[in-house]
Order: C-alpha cells, then sequence, then structure tokens
C-alpha cells in the first residue's frame, strides 16, 4: 500500500490535529478527576517503605492540596501517555507508507513495555536499597522527618532515570537500523560500556557491594540484550540490502 493519495489541506491537517489533541486532553482530565478518588491508597502504598503509615509532614495548608494534585497527576499522565502516542500514530499515519506503517507499530509496544519495566525495578529494587541506606546511616543521631515534597521528589529522582535507561535496546536497534551502530562496534565498546554502566550504577547505589550488583548486574544483562538485538536488526538489514540489489522483495 502506497501512501494515502488523497491530498489534506492545512486547514484539514489542523483539524484533525486539534481532535487528536482534545481527545487526549479529555483522557488525562478524565484520568486525573478518577485517580483523585484513589489518591489515598495510592499514597499510603507509596510510602509503605517509610514503616510509618501516612505520617508524613506537611509544612502547610497548600503541600495537603499539592499531594492530591501530583499524586492524581502522575497518575493521569500515565493513563494518557498511551492514548497520545495512539493519537499521534493515527495522525502521521496516513503519511507513511505500508512498510513504515509496520516498523513504526512495531516500536511502539516495545518502548511502553521496556519504560514500564525499568520503572518497575526502579521502584522495587534501586528505591527501597538506597532510602534504607540513607535511613540506616542516621543510627539514632537525627530525628528523622519526611516532608511529601522532599519524598516523593526523591522517589521519582530515584525511579524515572531507569524507564529511560531500559529503553536502550530499543534505541540501539533504532540506531542499527540507521546504520550508526553495528553490532561488532558495539562488541568492541563492550569493556567501556561495561565499565561505564558499573561507574553508573555504583553513583547511584547504596556504597555496598549488594546494592552495587543488584543495581549493576541487570544494566549489564541490558547492555548485552542491546547487543543481541542489534545483531538481530543488522542481519534483517543485510538481507534487505541484498534482496533490493537483486530486485526481489525483502522478507
Amino acid at each position: 500500500m502506497m501512501k494515502d493519495s488523497r491530498k489534506m489541506t492545512l486547514l484539514e491537517h489542523l483539524n484533525d490535529l486539534r481532535k487528536r489533541f482534545i481527545i487526549v486532553l479529555v483522557t488525562f482530565i478524565l484520568s486525573f478527576a478518577g485517580a483523585l478518588v484513589f489518591v489515598r491508597p495510592l499514597y499510603y502504598w507509596l510510602i509503605n517503605d517509610l514503616n510509618i503509615r501516612g505520617k508524613l509532614t506537611v509544612l502547610g495548608p497548600t503541600d495537603i492540596i499539592w499531594v492530591y494534585f501530583m499524586l492524581a497527576g502522575v497518575a493521569a499522565i500515565g493513563v494518557t501517555i498511551p492514548i497520545a502516542a495512539w493519537q499521534l500514530w493515527l495522525f502521521v499515519s496516513p503519511a507513511l507508507t505500508e512498510k513504515e506503517r509496520k516498523i513504526a507499530l512495531a516500536y511502539i509496544p516495545s518502548i511502553f513495555l521496556l519504560f514500564f519495566c525499568g520503572i518497575l525495578f526502579g521502584y522495587f529494587v534501586v528505591f527501597p536499597n538506597i532510602l534504607h541506606f540513607l535511613v540506616a546511616m542516621n543510627a539514632g543521631m537525627f530525628t528523622v522527618m519526611f516532608t511529601t515534597e522532599k519524598y516523593f521528589s526523591f522517589l521519582l529522582n530515584i525511579v524515572l532515570p531507569f524507564g529511560f535507561l531500559f529503553e536502550l535496546p530499543v534505541v540501539v536497534v533504532f540506531l542499527t537500523n540507521l546504520g550508526i551502530l553495528t553490532p561488532a562496534r558495539m562488541r568492541k565498546m563492550r569493556k567501556a560500556s561495561y565499565l561505564s554502566l558499573v561507574i553508573l550504577a555504583t553513583m547511584i547505589s547504596p556504597p555496598d557491594f549488594v546494592s552495587h550488583s543488584l543495581v549493576a548486574v541487570p544494566l549489564l544483562l541490558l547492555y548485552e540484550i542491546s547487543v543481541t538485538f542489534s545483531a538481530v536488526a543488522y542481519r534483517r538489514k543485510q538481507k534487505r540490502m541484498r534482496a533490493a540489489e537483486k530486485g526481489l522483495p525483502a522478507s
């Protein structure tokens, strides 16, 4: 299938874009309103690692509103992102060929799945280890008091980067298809990459061997998975190029 034969005018493009934007906006508003109902159980679940159920400190009345809006907003964004991506896909897909559509659709589920896995890894593995280590450093010297803003800012700063780190295989496949990366080049860079990932794991985890291992080993495995995916993408690319040279349809 070729690109859509009907040429859309600028006004039609703008109207279509406006419709997509309204759908995304309505999704966010409805998700936000629905999430407000579940703020309390979500709040208690997120502070479970503190073992001081319901006793985060607020420094003013507006901090309470901030907690409700922040938690509901994060939950609403999580619900809205897939809808927004789908609406973006519907907007650009008419301009793509059938082959380009298949390639793009193959990336979208992987991006969301890997990002979700990274968030889970950051929250259930990295965050509790760092939190417990920092609290243990107190050793009775200080009165420990967490404010809602400090706690949730710390949580997001720890967890969110892992969502992006876990996108490495998708980025590698994309760069391989562009010809910027090859599996041979990634294997040649293995020692330097390992060292960089271990240093990164050391920087974002408590200073003990177990914590370092809990963070470093998955990152190293992620790199090896990326090398494997790069090799598969590279072989498929070479196969398509040979088929194109012979005038045959690429499988």
